[in-house]
């Protein structure tokens, strides 16, 4: 038995499908819209990015344009320098072909000359030229006279050759004043860097010239003399020279800065103070006959010996029955004398100190000297410091120079040296250099060169 359809279902089925109908067809017209305005975003960013792209190719293209008028205009104006080279050279040329002057164009600074032309006037007084440069004027000429292969220079073009008597006048006063190369451009009427250069070639020119001649180990008869000389005043057989060591204050280095450190001249100074070694062995007239320079200020007496080429010497057997007399800061050795330096001692040893002492003054009064003469050794300079021990070993040579050619010195000058002397470490002391020291001890007691002053003083 069928059943009837309810009432009304089938219109209810119908109105059901027109709304889905309805809604199906508003989906896709809000899907139609959305593509539409997603299509609109994307045509408009491209065509932004067109925009954006157009206008970078032009700021481009007139970046290149600018570059390539500045080139072209680079190149015009280096021609035209060119061109104008070429007509200057071809000037001068014609100027010196047909000897016509040529006027020193504003790039040569003119300077005073006054005061050298002063002292190198022969009506200069001597007095005042000796305490100029150190030395006579026969002993500044003899100098120049030494010097004047390695040091002149030849006139140019533009301008004459400064002569080697100004040359080296220019060294001696920077070494012997001290006085920054500003002071020195000044008063000789020249550039600072002129100076500077100055003072290193000369400074090289002693040290090539004249130091094999003024600083040079004694010749087997001038070792018999220096020994008889040393034995007459002391009573100290066969010693053939003093050796004293001293420090020159230097601006700290850029590299191994703590090498350089000069912790005794810290404490004394109560300041951070740097310097380098001056290690020399004197004769009994205070010249040098052997100089150690330029090692690091950290380093001890003793140290600064054992890397010299007077240890070497002295250890190869070179020295051998020969003597040379050092302070308490070196070692005991077979050929170097030292003090004794324990408690409690004899009369012999004390005597024997005392000599040692008297025969030491020698060599500190050469190193006072040597500081007095030439004050650029009293203070810092700005000399690099691998330039620096040429001109130390320079001043040594000027020292033995003035030592030998009998040159006063101003006792005002004078200066004051500082015994910066360490202990060694006991090492082990050659036997036979103890029993060698005992018995000049003893012989100096007994002898008639005997320690008289500790003897009266004892009593």
């Amino acid at each position: 038995m069928t059943m009837a359809a309810a009432p009304g279902s089938d219109g209810r089925i119908r109105k059901n499908w027109k709304w889905q109908l309805l809604l199906l067809l508003l989906l896709d017209e809000e899907e139609d819209r959305r593509q539409q305005r997603e299509d609109r975003q994307q045509a408009l960013a491209y065509l932004q990015w067109q925009q954006q792209h157009a206008r970078r190719r032009a700021w481009l293209q007139r970046y290149y344009g600018q570059l390539q008028s500045l080139y072209a205009d680079l190149t015009v104006l280096e021609s035209c320098r060119l061109r104008q080279a070429r007509v200057a050279v071809a000037a001068l040329g014609a100027a010196v072909s047909t000897q016509q002057s040529v006027q020193r164009r504003l790039w040569v600074k003119t300077r005073s000359q006054a005061w050298w032309t002063q002292c190198n006037h022969p009506g200069f007084p001597e007095i005042e030229f000796h305490r100029a440069f150190r030395m006579s004027r026969v002993t500044f000429d003899h100098i120049c006279d030494q010097l004047a292969v390695a040091v002149a220079k030849e006139d140019t073009m533009l301008r004459a050759a400064i002569p080697v008597q100004q040359r080296v006048a220019v060294c001696i006063w920077r070494l012997a004043t001290g006085e920054p190369l500003r002071l020195v451009s000044k008063r000789f009427g020249l550039g600072i860097s002129t100076c500077h250069k100055m003072v290193l070639e000369v400074c090289a020119a002693i040290n090539d010239v004249l130091l094999p001649k003024y600083v040079q180990w004694p010749t087997e008869e001038r070792l018999q003399r220096v020994m008889q000389e040393y034995e007459s005043s002391s009573g100290m057989h066969n010693v053939l020279g003093t050796l004293y060591t001293t420090h020159i204050p230097i601006i700290a280095p850029k590299f191994n800065v703590a090498s350089y450190h000069n912790k005794r001249h810290t404490e004394h100074n109560h300041k951070t103070s740097y310097s380098i070694t001056l290690q020399g062995m004197v004769d009994i007239h205070g010249s040098f006959t052997d100089v150690c320079v330029g090692l690091p200020g950290s380093l001890a007496d003793e140290q600064v010996l054992e890397k010299s080429a007077l240890f070497q010497k002295g250890n190869s057997g070179e020295l051998q029955g020969m003597y040379v007399v050092g302070g308490r800061g070196y070692p005991l050795l077979d050929w170097l004398l030292v003090p004794y330096v324990q408690h409690n001692l004899t009369w012999a040893q004390h005597a024997f100190n005392e000599k040692v002492g008297d025969v030491l003054q020698v060599a500190k009064g050469a190193f006072c000297r040597l500081k007095g003469r030439w004050r650029f050794l009293q203070r810092r300079t700005e000399v690099k410091l691998q330039e620096l021990p040429a001109v130390l070993r320079a001043c040594c040579v000027l020292h033995n120079v003035c030592e030998m050619h009998r040159e006063g010195f101003d006792p005002e000058l004078m200066f004051k040296v500082d015994d910066d002397e360490m202990l060694p470490e006991q090492g082990n002391v050659p036997p036979s250099a103890i029993q060698s020291r005992d018995t000049i001890a003893h012989n100096l007691l007994h002898n008639v060169h005997t320690g008289s002053s500790f003897l009266i003083n004892s009593r």
